[in-house]
């Protein structure tokens, strides 16, 4: 993979470039909250680096509503948008990708509206240069540094980013704005395998602080502790809101439901939560997780032993949205350790 320096000022010239073929989002900061905003000129508040954005990449690719069909035209509805270009993902969002990629790539049927996204949109992902209380990527087996999946990576350093291509159209990229970018020193390469072995340290701080498990000792706990009481203990200030489901980028989710005008009818997918009571409930009325305790159950066993059993790999990243999202302070590390320390 080949590694360039780009100076701060020309990364803001390369955005201005890619504002002609895409929609560029950076993330932006406001107080102690991040987010993405599309991107307009340069702005004081553009953070590439911190820590990811409160909202989950995959708004991006499995827009929390959109239409799905026309009427009764064959022929799928399509944007006329320009493509994204995302800016400063993070590590933890990226394994997100991966698990989305399972569910809608990854099968005999596949989602073409998911897979149009995911081929045209494009990744410039960054390395984090800080964390946050809640941050736990380590423990799931995430580097808090991008390491596949992305297009171009940003790594900080000084007043610009070492820049590592990570497919052709990176390498396109590169090559077509050659002029933005310089060759790498030892000392810029050094300066960021230092940054990135100090946020290493601060993550594994957060776990050793709050105890939480290594993914190693997570293996067979669900089935271990299905039936305990520590589901009801957990579920007892549950509000049933459904912002875990979507603050987290690895939950997928949803419903398809009809809408209609006086001219004709369309067919909507928007996100669904498996929080919510009516979640389960089949057409004659029967529900096979009545309970809030079951469901909140049913959330862990799909992330912590579904997927290692049909997908090789948990799916949670270890980003802490839900921790941060949650009105009731349900704390998925909480959780995770007690399942450790009884099986």
């Amino acid at each position: 993979m080949a590694q360039k320096y780009i100076t701060y000022n020309n990364l803001l010239t390369l955005l201005d470039e890619l504002g002609k073929d895409y929609e560029v989002y950076t993330p932006v900061k406001k107080g102690e909250q991040r987010f993405y905003r599309k991107y307009a000129e340069p702005a004081d508040d553009i953070v590439i680096g911190e820590v990811r954005p409160f909202e989950p990449l995959k708004a991006f690719f499995s827009p929390a509503r959109e239409k799905v069909a026309d009427g009764f035209k064959p022929d799928i509805p399509h944007s006329e948008n320009k493509p994204f270009a995302i800016v400063g993902v993070k590590a933890c969002d990226i394994k997100g990708l991966k698990v989305q990629d399972h569910v809608f790539v990854d099968h005999d049927y596949q989602d073409p509206f998911y897979i149009k996204m995911r081929s045209q949109n494009l990744i410039i992902s960054a390395d984090c240069t800080c964390s946050i209380d809640t941050c736990f990527c380590l423990a799931l087996g995430t580097k808090p540094f991008p390491q596949e999946e992305f297009d171009i990576n940003l790594s900080k350093v000084d007043d610009g980013f070492v820049a590592e291509s990570g497919s052709e159209k990176g390498d396109e990229l590169i090559a077509r704005c050659s002029r933005l970018f310089t060759e790498t020193g030892e000392y810029v390469l050094s300066k960021k395998e230092t940054q990135r072995r100090r946020v290493t340290r601060e993550v594994e701080e957060n776990i050793k602080k709050n105890d939480v498990p290594a993914q190693e000792r997570l293996g067979g706990v669900i089935d271990k502790n299905y039936e305990s009481d520590m589901w009801k203990d957990e579920a007892k200030t549950c509000v049933e809101c459904g912002a875990c489901n979507t603050v987290c980028p690895t939950c997928h989710c949803f419903l398809l439901y009809d809408q209609k005008n006086e001219e004709r009818m369309a067919r909507f997918r928007m996100w669904d939560s498996c929080m919510v009571k009516d979640f389960a409930r089949v057409a004659g009325g029967a529900n096979p997780r009545p309970r809030l305790w079951e469901r909140l159950r049913n959330r862990f066993e799909k992330k912590f032993d579904f997927f290692p059993k049909t997908a090789d790999m948990y799916a949670c990243t270890g980003c802490g949205r839900c921790i941060s999202a949650c009105p009731a302070k349900i704390d998925i590390r909480k959780v995770l350790k007690r399942l450790a320390n009884a099986s």
